[in-house]
């Protein structure tokens, strides 16, 4: 009973804490001035209670989604509409079709989405000059750009760039293997945490309307490397393989050192994951052991260049809440649906499916990692890029919130 009581606390928490985050997003984006008019260091003439064009969508799509779901948990709506929703949420697919479906999802993709692998990058992206000038001395950090050498200690990318411009002749092409894998472990994440093949189906579908993941799916220069290590990391969690977890883990940061401030997402999972108390401290214990690792070769290797980087900024932790709004224009899915989503999640943990307090918490810490970077430097930019993991993130939990009822 304790357990219960326990488990129960954690819930409300991490609710609690994740509708706070969510929140203050919500609030910059309705009030984009709010944050930056009390944070910048120089005198402004911003109205800070000065409403954004999102305002009235915002409000209408909380309320309107907040009813249904009320109207539907007390059976006030008319019948064909409750049954409809109630067949929703019970439909499932064979394993069969669930694969033929994912297929021809993918087949779809690949096929919009191939002729991006011959754009020059340098007209897409400018940053793309960086890069081509970091390969050039790869492996080396003997540069006089900072950033050129910042580059190339994100070995494992650098190593996947590489190859798949020297030997595949394209440096495109294994940025988009990583996508469309990205694609595939959302899925099945989903399905892992459901128990519904359908609502794997629905998660790549949401992923894929993503204005943000589609616009950087075949990107050399903002790869997706990092977002498929680290959901490599949270699948295999509660595989038999659970021991490739802390590795997978540990590429995803030597792709992207971005990925620490993720750690406590993994820490989480493992926390709700199913499987026995005892694999669990053995999973935790690698992941100390791979963090102490990871310290020691940030400090020995390239230390230098992070120590030069570090600059601790309070307000710029504050103002890192407006990349997120910044970050969505194009994506109205995620700004108008992740208030309802984070309060249905927190119904489906209190009915059982404690899992979804993960998908709550990987939420929460996709949305705090902008700010949390901006408090200690001023070196990144927040690009919708770094958001990959939260769209994700939303993708998981519109599956999780279609698990079966009964």
């Amino acid at each position: 009973m304790s357990e219960q009581i326990s488990s129960k606390l954690v819930t409300y928490a991490v609710f609690l804490a994740t509708l706070g985050i969510v929140g203050i997003s919500i609030i910059s984006v309705i009030f984009p001035a709010l944050i930056i008019s009390n944070t910048y260091e120089f005198p402004n003439n911003l109205e800070p209670f000065e409403t954004s064009p999102w305002a009235f969508p915002i409000i209408i799509s909380i309320i309107s989604l907040l009813s249904l779901g009320f109207l539907y948990k007390n059976e006030k709506l008319p019948s064909s509409s409750y049954s409809g929703i109630k067949f929703i949420l019970n439909f499932e697919i064979s394993k069969k079709v669930a694969i033929i479906s994912g297929i021809i999802i993918l087949i779809l993709y690949i096929g919009i989405s191939s002729s991006e692998l011959f754009l020059d990058e340098v007209n897409q992206w400018p940053d793309y000059l960086i890069l081509e000038e970091a390969l050039v001395i790869w492996p080396s950090t003997d540069h006089s750009s900072i950033y050129v050498n910042e580059q190339n200690t994100r070995y494992v990318r650098m190593i996947l760039l590489d190859f798949s411009q020297e030997f595949l002749q394209n440096i495109k092409f294994l940025p988009f293997i990583a996508s469309i894998l990205v694609i595939i472990f959302t899925a099945l994440i989903t399905i892992q945490i459901s128990k519904k093949r359908f609502a794997g189906i629905i998660s790549m579908i949401i992923l894929l309307q993503s204005i943000t993941f589609t616009d950087f799916d075949t990107i050399a220069v903002y790869e997706n490397f990092w977002v498929l290590f680290f959901l490599i990391s949270l699948y295999t969690i509660q595989k038999k393989s659970w021991y490739t977890s802390p590795i997978s883990f540990i590429l995803s940061i030597f792709t992207k050192a971005f990925v620490v401030t993720y750690f406590w997402i993994n820490i989480f999972f493992i926390i709700r994951a199913e499987i026995s108390k005892k694999t669990k401290y053995y999973i935790i214990s690698a992941y100390a052991i791979i963090i102490g690792i990871t310290y020691f070769i940030f400090e020995t290797q390239s230390g230098i260049i992070y120590d030069e980087i570090v600059k601790i900024d309070f307000n710029s932790f504050l103002g890192g809440f407006t990349g997120w709004g910044n970050s969505m224009q194009l994506d109205p899915l995620m700004v108008l649906c992740i208030i309802p989503l984070t309060i249905g999640l927190f119904i489906k943990s209190l009915k059982g499916i404690k899992q979804s307090d993960s998908i709550l918490i990987m939420i929460m810490g996709t949305l705090l990692a902008t700010p949390l970077i901006s408090l200690v430097t001023d070196f990144y930019f927040s690009l919708p890029y770094r958001f990959i993991p939260f769209v994700v993130a939303v993708a998981i939990g519109i599956g999780v919130f279609l698990s079966r009822e009964d």
